[in-house]
């Protein structure tokens, strides 16, 4: 029997295991998942050192949204490591200064005490609209963000605010490539994954319908069947 890929999933702004709770399971005859910890560190570059720290000498790695920011930052501080790449949901690009202003306003109120997590109101930003009556997929969401914490996205607000500029290494990548994005993703919409999958040398990039910017969660089987198919290709 072939050994199971070891497989490092990270996850996005106060999102835990249970944004990959689906793939964990349906990948569990390929892949040997673990779900890193993105909590303890503001900075992108000491997340990606301690999931370096913590992995095995080479393994697969998948990253949703500031996942993905970690990802390329550990392709950068140890690129032999990295068997395949998957990202999901994410872009290459720096904040622009309006996304920088909004950061700081959030961590402005999380810091006075009025950190909200994920509400109601903000669920329409994540998900695609035919699914915000779906009761498990909002309260998953909504529970993910409670669990993480005001600390936590002040920290990971941080991390997200101050990180680098991946389009110029993109080219440097040279593992096999899968990109995966909902096509209704308001936050990181097609464009920047097609900016991605264009700048990786042979990355393939699948679009799923009817899906927002939590595509693990949204359409579980979808990007499980994406996830097997480049584990196992």
């Amino acid at each position: 029997m072939q050994p199971k890929a070891p497989l490092i999933l990270i996850s996005g702004l106060l999102c835990d295991e249970a944004l990959w709770a689906h793939q964990v399971k349906s990948l569990k005859n390929i892949a040997d998942c673990h779900v890193a910890d993105t909590t303890r560190h503001d900075r992108i570059e000491l997340v990606a050192r301690d999931v370096l720290a913590m992995a095995p000498p080479r393994f697969a790695l998948a990253g949703l949204s500031m996942g993905g920011y970690v990802a390329f930052e550990i392709l950068r501080q140890a690129p032999q490591r990295v068997l395949r790449l998957c990202l999901l949901d994410t872009t290459a690009r720096p904040d622009t200064a309006e996304q920088k202003e909004r950061r700081k306003l959030l961590l402005a109120m999380a810091r006075t005490g009025k950190f909200r997590g994920v509400t109601p109101r903000l669920l329409p930003m994540l998900i695609y609209p035919d699914r915000l009556r779906d009761a498990p997929l909002t309260e998953t969401v909504m529970g993910m963000a409670e669990r993480m914490g005001p600390e936590v996205f002040q920290r990971q607000q941080m991390a997200i605010l101050h990180r680098v500029d991946s389009r110029p290494t993109l080219g440097a990548i040279a593992c096999p490539t899968q990109v995966i994005g909902g096509m209704q993703d308001t936050l990181t919409p097609p464009d920047l994954l097609r900016e991605i999958a264009n700048g990786i040398s042979g990355a393939r990039l699948d679009l799923i319908e009817r899906c927002g910017h939590l595509a693990p969660l949204e359409r579980p089987d979808e990007v499980g069947a994406l996830m097997a198919r480049w584990l196992t290709a």
